[in-house]
C-alpha cells in the first residue's frame, strides 16, 4: 500500500528513480539539483540502490555517460540545472537524436549572466528544440509521478526518446511537501524492466551516431520529428493508465475554472498552482477569469490548448523566461502560433515575471489579469517585454 510522507521533493525525485530500478547514475553537482545525486549516491553506497553511480568531470561528460549506458542497454538516469545542463547541450541534442530513452530531473534555475543560483526558466527554454520529451511538475507529488512515469513514456518501442522533467529550483527543490510513495512491489507492477529493441552488443555490432551525409541527414530529422510528435499519443496513454492504477490525473494541459472564463492567464511549472488564488479572489468580485498550464511542453499539445482556451476571450501568457529581440517570451511565441490558424481565436498578449528568483506576489498575478481586461477593452497590448514586479 502507498504510505503519504512529508519528503523534500528532491528526495521523492531520487526515491522515483530508486523505485524505478536505474542501472546507471551520472551526474556533477550544480545547485539545485545537487541533493537528488547525493541521495542516489548514498542509495547505492548503502546497498539499497543496486546500480552504478558515476561520478563524472562535468555535466557534459554526465550526459555523455547517461548516452552511452542507454545505448548498451542500461536505465540510466541523470540530473542538472543551468550552467550545467547549457553544458550539456551538445550531448543533449545526441541523446535525442539517437533514440536514448534517458530521463533527467531538470532543477529550473537561472542562466548566466549575472549568475543566478535561483528559479526561472531560462535554462528550459535553452533546449526547447533539442528533442527531448520536456514535461513540468507542480509540485512535489507531481515530481515523484512524473519520473516514474517518465520511463514508462521514453522506454516505450512506440517512443524511444529521452524525457525531461522540470521542476522549480528551491521552490521546489528543497521543499519539504507532502507526497504519496508507492510500495517498492507497485512500481514492480508497473513498471517492467527497460528491454532495448537494438543495444550495443559486441556480439552483434551496430553503428550508433554515423557522419550524416547530405543524401541522409534530411531524412534523420524528418524521423527524428515525426517520432516525437507522434509519442503525445503514448504520453496521454500512459497519463490515462496511471490514474486507472493510482487514481492521480494528468493531462497535457491542465486548467482551472477556465470553462466559462473571459480572461486566461495560462504559466508552467509551480506557479500555476498559485494563479489559482488569484482567481478565485476575483471570481470573488465577479471577474470571469481562469488559468490553464501547459504541461506537456514537448511535444506541444495543440489540440489539448485550443480546447482548453477555446471560450476565452483573452490569454495572458505569463513566460518567466525572455526571448531577447524575438516574442517578449518563448511561451508566448508558441501560445500565439499554435492559435494562429483558428477562424474564432482569443486575443493573446504576455508577460513576464519571476526571473532570477524574483517572488511573483498574489497582486503580480491579479495585475496580470488586469492586462488582459484592459486588451478587451482598448486592443492595446503592452509593451514589447512587460515584466510585472521590475523594481522602478
Amino acid at each position: 500500500m502507498a504510505h503519504r510522507t512529508g519528503i523534500e521533493v528532491s528526495l521523492a525525485i531520487a526515491e522515483a528513480a530508486r523505485q524505478a530500478e536505474v542501472e546507471v547514475i551520472s551526474a556533477y553537482p550544480i545547485t539545485p539539483q545537487t541533493h537528488i545525486v547525493e541521495r542516489l549516491a548514498k542509495m547505492v553506497a548503502d546497498g539499497d540502490l543496486e546500480a552504478d553511480f558515476i561520478t563524472v568531470e562535468s555535466e557534459h561528460t554526465a550526459m555523455s555517460a547517461a548516452v552511452g549506458a542507454s545505448l548498451a542497454g542500461a536505465r540510466a538516469f541523470t540530473a542538472t540545472s543551468s550552467q550545467g545542463l547549457a553544458l550539456m547541450d551538445e550531448i543533449v541534442y545526441l541523446a535525442s537524436s539517437l533514440r536514448t530513452p534517458v530521463v533527467m530531473a531538470l532543477a529550473n534555475r537561472s542562466l548566466s549572466g549575472p549568475i543566478s543560483i535561483w528559479n526561472d526558466h531560462s535554462d528550459i527554454m535553452n533546449v526547447r528544440d533539442a528533442g527531448w520529451i520536456s514535461i513540468f511538475a507542480n509540485n512535489g507529488q507531481e515530481a515523484y509521478d512524473l519520473t516514474l512515469m517518465a520511463y514508462k513514456i521514453a522506454e516505450d518501442h512506440r517512443v524511444l526518446l529521452p524525457v525531461m522533467i522540470s521542476f522549480d529550483g528551491f521552490i521546489l527543490t528543497h521543499m519539504i511537501e507532502p507526497v504519496c510513495v508507492f510500495d517498492d512491489e507497485e512500481i514492480k507492477g508497473y513498471l517492467p524492466p527497460f528491454n532495448p529493441p537494438y543495444k550495443a552488443d559486441p556480439e552483434h555490432p551496430v553503428t550508433f551516431g554515423p557522419v550524416g551525409v547530405p543524401d541522409i541527414y534530411t531524412e534523420a530529422k524528418k524521423q527524428q520529428d515525426f517520432a516525437i510528435r507522434s509519442s503525445i499519443s503514448v504520453i496521454k496513454e500512459v497519463f490515462a493508465d496511471f490514474e486507472k492504477e493510482f487514481g492521480r490525473k494528468y493531462k497535457p494541459v491542465e486548467s482551472y475554472m477556465a470553462e466559462d472564463a473571459d480572461v486566461i492567464l495560462l504559466s508552467q511549472g509551480s506557479v500555476y498552482e498559485t494563479t489559482e488564488i488569484a482567481v478565485d479572489r476575483l471570481r470573488k468580485e465577479g471577474k470571469k477569469v481562469g488559468s490553464a498550464e501547459v504541461r506537456l511542453w514537448r511535444p506541444f499539445p495543440f489540440e489539448d490548448l485550443r480546447k482548453a482556451v477555446a471560450n476565452a476571450k483573452v490569454v495572458v501568457v505569463l513566460d518567466r523566461a525572455i526571448s531577447f529581440g524575438g516574442q517578449p517570451g518563448p511561451l508566448l511565441g508558441e501560445i500565439r502560433s499554435a492559435l494562429y490558424p483558428l477562424e474564432k481565436k482569443p486575443g493573446v498578449i504576455g508577460v513576464t515575471a519571476g526571473l532570477g528568483g524574483r517572488d511573483i506576489m498574489i497582486q503580480d498575478y491579479e495585475k496580470m489579469f488586469e492586462y488582459g481586461y484592459n486588451y478587451l477593452k482598448t486592443g492595446k497590448e503592452p509593451e514589447a517585454v512587460t515584466i510585472v514586479g521590475l523594481r522602478e
